[in-house]
Formats: C-alpha cells, structure tokens, sequence
C-alpha cells in the first residue's frame, strides 16, 4: 500500500508539477484553456470593424481572451491546455498552399483568367502577421488559419483579374489586352488586395502587411503570339501618335500665321488713324484749317512733279 501512495505522489510530481511549467518565446504569445475554454478578458471583443458588414460583425464577435507574454516559467495544471502562436512577421510567396505546397509549381506561380480569357501566370509575396489582439479567431475561430487566408487571397487576386478594367481610357490601343492593362496597373491591383483583405485580422485573426504581386506573364505557348499583338498595337499607337504630333504642329503653324497677318493689318491701320486724329484736330482749330492744310500738300506735291495736269470745266 505505502508503494502505490509512493508511487502515485511520483506520478503526481512529475506529471502535474514538472511538466506543468512552460515559458513563452519572444515571438510567441500564448493562451491558456480551462478545461477546454479559454480564459476570457471579455465575452465580446473590441467593437467591431467599421469594414465589416452588420451581418459580418454579428458572425466574427469573437471574444477576448487573456494572452500570455513571453517569459517563464508559466505553470498550468493537467486540466490546462497552452495554446501557443508565433507573431512574427511571416513572407510567403504568393502561391503558396499551406495545404499542398507543391501545387501552383511549388508556391511560386499562381494562375488566374483575365477578362478576355487569357490564362496568366503571377508572381510576388504575401507579408502577414498574427494579430495579438484577436488571438481567439486566429486560434480557436479557424481550422487552418493560413491555409485559409492564403485561399482568401488568392480568391480576392482572381476575382479582380477576372473583372480588371483599365480605369484610362486607352484610345491609342483599340482592343487593348486585359494582361497589358494589369502590367501597367500593378499598383492599383495591389492596393485593391490591400483593401479587400483589411477586414482578415477582423475575421480570421491574420492582419495582412503587404500584398506585391510582381510579375503578370502569360503562359509560354501564347507569349509568342501575344508578343505579336502587342507589337502591332504598339506600332499602331506610334502612328496615331505621330499624326496627332503633325495636326498639333499644323495647329500652332497656323495661329502663328493669322497673328503675324493680324499684326501687319494693326500696323497699316495705325498711320491711317493717326492722320485722322491729326485732321480732326485741324477741323477743331477753325472752318479753313483743313482747306488750308490740304493746298500746302498740294503746292509740295506740286513742286515734288515734272509735269502737272489741271482739268477744265467747260
């Protein structure tokens, strides 16, 4: 009898006193069930995000619990549990598949269908952290949390590619080819995925830092062709270009023409109104001023000429 009391106090002093301490590394934080449940700071969380939908914010009310620091020794007793997760800033490339990682060739190319049928093949980086503050979504509100949240985004990026439409009118490429309109706006694809994923940390307890998708190709056996297209649209848009720059010139030749020729008009215009101020003015000064202003012209013009011709009334 004294060796099964022995025995178990054994038992009882390595299984609930040894190995019930536990520390929390410095990009871990950590949280503790009791009897299955967690501990509870609150039975709701912080108020919900203004991003999130009234049905939404009812469905993502996770509660909030205790978390633990890093440091230790913790202890917790056998009918505790610890629940441990890493918030250090993870990269990932943009195919990766928690779930499978050596679908979408290893992780590194994802395909998606533009709007115009052509399937493309991106490439880039999701940067994604845990967020502290809602540790219960992350876990304990999903199965898989990064799986889940990779399929998130890959969801959010097809949908946009599917339905990207260039917000310029592009004139000068008629039939534009929606891959040309996504290698030019890259920015605003990834700021759309910013957005769209703002409410993850909300939802699943993933808060996404940075979406960059670099590279938009198309598959190998098309490029060729698709090289072609934009070859002749870029050719196209080069004359189109051209001529504007010629109807432009013609434009500006052709202003500067009627202000020279409206100069040259000002400038016989100007004597004519000045000899009519000056006649006016001689009016002003007496009835025979004009009369006599006009006899002194004629007596030079008179002396100035070889030869003079009167005209006889009959």
């Amino acid at each position: 009898m004294t060796g099964v009391i022995l025995g178990f106090l054994a038992w009882f002093v390595v299984r609930c006193l040894l190995n019930g301490f536990y520390s929390v590394e410095q990009n871990e934080r950590a949280v503790k069930t009791v009897w299955g449940r967690a501990e509870r700071l609150e039975e709701r969380g912080s108020p919900p995000d203004p991003a999130l939908s009234p049905d939404e914010a009812e469905r993502y009310a996770y509660p909030r619990v205790r978390v633990i620091p890093p440091g230790g020794p913790y202890f917790r007793w056998p009918w505790e549990s610890v629940y441990k997760a890493s918030v250090a800033t993870e990269t990932v490339s943009l195919g990766y598949d928690p779930e499978n990682p050596s679908a979408n060739r290893g992780g590194q190319i994802l395909e998606a269908v533009t709007k115009d049928q052509l399937n493309t093949e991106l490439s880039g980086q999701i940067r994604f952290t845990v967020s502290e503050s809602n540790l219960y979504a992350f876990l304990f509100g999903i199965k898989n949390p990064r799986a889940h949240i990779m399929g998130y985004i890959h969801a959010v990026l097809r949908e946009r590619i599917a339905n990207f439409e260039s917000p310029q009118a592009d004139d000068d490429n008629i039939g534009a080819i929606s891959i040309n309109d996504l290698r030019k706006n890259l920015r605003l694809l990834n700021e759309h995925m910013e957005h769209e994923t703002s409410v993850s940390e909300a939802r699943y307890g993933i808060k996404l830092n940075a979406a960059l998708v670099t590279g938009i190709d198309p598959p190998d056996d098309v490029e060729s062709a698709l090289a072609a297209i934009n070859t002749a649209h870029n050719q196209v848009s080069s004359e189109i270009s051209l001529a504007r720059a010629a109807a432009d010139q013609k434009i500006v030749q052709s202003r500067r023409a009627v202000e020279i020729e409206t100069l040259k008009a000002q400038a016989e215009v100007e004597p004519l109104r000045a000899m009519a101020d000056q006649l006016e003015g001689l009016q002003q000064s007496g009835p025979n001023a004009v009369p006599n202003y006009v006899r002194n012209l004629r007596l030079g013009l008179i002396e100035k000429a070889g030869r003079v011709v009167l005209e006889v009334e009959s």
